[in-house]
C-alpha cells in the first residue's frame, strides 16, 4: 500500500487545534483524499503514547522542584517525539494510514527556541535525532496573536507553559511566524468563526494533497 500522509495542526494555545482536529477527523475519511482502505490516526504531542502521557504530565503540570528546567524540558519533548514517531506515527504511515497530529516539531522551535531562548541549532539537531528525518506532508498553522490567545483562554486554568505570560507568548508567536515562513507551512487565520476555519483547512488540504 502507498505510504500514508502526516498532517499537522499547530499554533498557539487557544487557536482551535483541538476543535479543528475533530472536524478534520470527521471530514477526511469522506473527502475523497484518502486512498481506499487507509485509516486515520488522530494523535498529539506531547502525549501521543502511554510513555508520552507521563512526560506530558511532567512538562505541563509539574510544579516547584519537580518542574523541568528549560534544557530538561527540551530533552523531554525530544524523548516524547522519538517514542511517538517510533511507535505510532511511522508504523501508521508504513501501513498506508494517514496521521493527523496536534503539534509536531515546529512547536518545539517556537516554544523552546523562540520562547525560552534555547539554542536553535541544538533544537534542530535534536529534531533530526528524534524524527530520523521524517517531516510532515503538510503543516497547517492556525495563526493567532498572543493577545487573542490570552483572551480566548481567559478564565481557564493555565498549564505550566501557558502561565509564562504575555511577553513569552509574543516571542512564541514570532517563532511560529518564522518557522512557518522557513518551512512553507500553510497559514490559516484562526481569528474567525470555527466553521470558516474548518472550510479554509479543508480547502488547503484539497489543494495541497491532490
Amino acid at each position: 500500500m502507498k505510504r500514508g500522509r502526516l498532517i499537522v495542526l499547530d499554533g498557539l494555545d487557544g487557536c482551535g487545534k483541538t476543535t479543528q482536529r475533530s472536524a478534520l477527523a470527521a471530514w477526511l475519511p469522506t473527502s475523497g483524499l484518502m486512498p481506499e482502505g487507509a485509516g486515520l490516526i488522530c494523535t498529539r504531542e506531547p502525549g501521543g503514547t502511554e510513555f508520552g502521557q507521563a512526560l506530558r504530565e511532567l512538562l505541563l503540570h509539574a510544579q516547584g522542584d519537580q518542574a523541568p528546567v528549560p534544557t530538561a524540558e527540551l530533552l523531554l519533548y525530544a524523548a516524547d517525539r522519538a517514542q511517538h514517531l517510533a511507535t505510532t506515527i511511522r508504523p501508521a504511515l508504513e501501513r498506508g494510514d494517514w496521521v493527523l497530529s496536534d503539534r509536531f516539531s515546529g512547536s518545539t522551535l517556537a516554544y523552546q527556541g523562540y520562547g525560552r531562548g534555547l539554542d536553535l541549532a541544538l533544537i534542530h539537531q535534536l529534531e533530526e535525532i528524534a524524527t530520523a528525518g521524517l517531516v510532515p506532508d503538510l503543516t497547517l498553522w492556525l495563526r493567532l496573536s498572543a493577545e487573542q490567545s490570552i483572551e480566548r483562554r481567559r478564565g481557564e486554568r493555565d498549564d505550566r507553559i501557558e502561565a509564562e505570560g504575555r511577553a513569552f507568548l509574543r516571542r512564541v508567536a514570532e517563532g511560529f511566524a518564522a518557522v512557518a515562513t522557513e518551512r512553507r507551512w500553510c497559514v490559516v487565520e484562526a481569528n474567525q468563526p470555527p466553521e470558516a476555519v474548518t472550510l479554509a483547512l479543508q480547502q488547503a488540504l484539497t489543494m495541497t494533497l491532490t
